[in-house]
């Protein structure tokens, strides 16, 4: 997967040199051709820290959003688990690519942007599950992605986030880059945090999994 990570930075620098922070994403997906060795985050499975949090939580059911759905994975897991799931990425090839892979799916899979999402979305969902994709936005957009995320939460619903982290003066280092508990404050002061984890997962990489909720009505 060294060459397929390789390729996505490249992608990436080349596309934040323009300002862009996501059009990369629609090139890495059209490129790989429904190749998923090419994209570098395709496990072909559900994300193993997702799978941990959801064999510790009663199943709560509801309304559930996958932010950075790429190939459907998480989707398609938290389908399975009761929830009603809408799953969107903001590269349509990968969205097309998701349909084909779990034809006859009950996830309802949409392309949209984290940082421009639908006005119906506010506030509409039981549990936002976000993994990872906030990691691939630099500066600003970082900014504007946590902030978007809150807004997406219902009243007496969940935020669930898991991504690799990294201390606020540490070096930025590589794709994906890791967020700071600096950056999460901006979710925090927006949500009521329900619990933090700062573990190490089985690969060696630091991980933040974060649990906010807004409070019922």
């Amino acid at each position: 997967m060294a060459d397929a990570h390789d390729h996505a930075l490249e992608l990436a620098e080349a596309a934040h040199a323009k300002g862009d922070e996501t059009g990369w994403l629609e090139t890495l997906y059209a490129r790989a051709g429904g190749d998923a060795t090419k994209v570098p985050w395709a496990d072909g499975e559900p994300n193993p820290n997702l799978l941990d949090w959801l064999d510790r939580e009663p199943a709560h059911g509801g309304r559930c959003l996958v932010v950075g759905c790429g190939l459907g994975d998480d989707a398609e897991e938290l389908a399975r688990r009761g929830y009603e799931v809408t799953a969107f990425d903001v590269a349509p090839s990968a969205v097309e690519w998701a349909r084909r892979s779990h034809a006859g799916s009950p996830v309802t899979y949409a392309v949209a942007d984290l940082l421009h999402p639908p006005a119906e979305w506010t506030q509409s969902f039981d549990l936002v599950v976000e993994v990872y994709t906030v990691q691939v936005l630099r500066g600003e957009p970082r900014r504007e992605a946590l902030l978007a995320l809150p807004g997406l939460v219902a009243p007496g619903g969940r935020l669930l986030l898991i991504a690799r982290g990294r201390e606020d003066d540490d070096p930025e280092g590589d794709l994906p880059w890791p967020l700071t508990k600096r950056d999460l404050s901006m979710v925090a002061q927006l949500l009521t945090t329900e619990s933090f984890e700062d573990f190490v997962d089985t690969g060696g990489h630091r991980r933040f999994r974060a649990v906010w909720s807004r409070p019922a009505e």
